[in-house]
């Protein structure tokens, strides 16, 4: 199901060479960063708590994390300029 917060195909395309720029050795990931983001989105634009997140989002635990890593690292950050550059 789409969201009016989910990102277009333009501002992925912005962002996703920002993931490939990561040095972080690979694993498994069961969502996608994409998902993420846009679940982020979701929680920041509806003002939602976390564990509100509508069920065809990924688990509200798995987006927390992303989102806390991604702001510790600099990368949310990253993420909104490149998006607001646009």
């Amino acid at each position: 199901m789409r969201y009016n917060t989910d990102l277009t195909d333009a501002q992925w395309n912005i962002i996703e060479p920002l993931f490939c720029m990561e040095k972080r050795g690979r694993h498994f990931q069961k969502h996608t960063k994409r998902e993420l983001i846009n679940a982020v989105l979701y929680v920041n634009k509806v003002n939602c708590q976390w564990r509100l997140l509508p069920n065809d989002m990924p688990p509200w635990g798995a987006v927390w994390s992303f989102y806390r890593r991604c702001k510790e690292s600099g990368l949310w950050d990253k993420i909104m300029d490149a998006l607001a550059e646009k």
